[in-house]
């Protein structure tokens, strides 16, 4: 039950920060346990995510991923354009940094209500994917903490050698950054309104 992240944040519209980063580790934590099964979503974006009534968030619609064999797959099924990682683009090889890119993407969509890249047709945006700049979140929103941005524009490299090479690794920063304590303050304080409930 509930509805789409790209439902959510057509209702809502941006989301804050807190809320960026705790969806962020959520989505992050079920594409580390695919990974951890060698298998690579490959079309990590807001309509394959599911937000519950309770903020619990569901990765979805695996159905063109792949097991991986070796450190990567070939890519003969492309995801959506608009969350698609430049080497799927290309046609090359996609992995695990490939899913950390769509993250990414999809980040940025949550803390700005946008995407970074958007075109008339598949052809350019995928060419934007490839060789376009994107605009630093706080072009848009100053609110936006640096160590979130610098996150989003990690995931978002070009090239899979610059972003996170996996998703532990992006969890980790996730939860150091100014936005994560801020989330663990927040997760700090439901677990003690439920042991006060408990006690009660």
């Amino acid at each position: 039950e509930g509805m789409t992240l790209k439902r959510y944040i057509r209702r809502y519209g941006r989301l804050s920060v807190r809320e960026t980063v705790d969806f962020a580790i959520q989505i992050a934590s079920g594409i580390q346990a695919a990974h951890e099964h060698n298998i690579v979503h490959r079309d990590i974006k807001p309509q394959n995510i599911i937000v519950s009534d309770s903020g619990k968030i569901k990765v979805t619609d695996f159905g063109i991923a792949k097991a991986a064999t070796g450190d990567t797959i070939a890519s003969s099924t492309m995801g959506s354009v608009r969350y698609l990682s430049p080497e799927q683009a290309r046609g090359g090889y996609s992995d695990a940094r490939s899913d950390i890119y769509s993250l990414g993407i999809t980040m940025y969509e949550m803390a700005t209500g946008k995407v970074p890249f958007d075109g008339e047709n598949t052809v350019a945006i995928a060419l934007m994917h490839l060789e376009g700049e994107i605009v630093p979140p706080r072009n848009y929103f100053p609110d936006i903490p640096v160590s979130l941005e610098n996150i989003i524009l990690k995931c978002t490299k070009k090239k899979p050698e610059a972003r996170y090479q996996t998703a532990a690794e992006l969890i980790a920063d996730l939860q150091q950054g100014d936005a994560g304590r801020a989330h663990q303050v927040h997760v700090d304080v439901l677990q003690a309104a439920g042991i006060l409930m408990l006690l009660l």
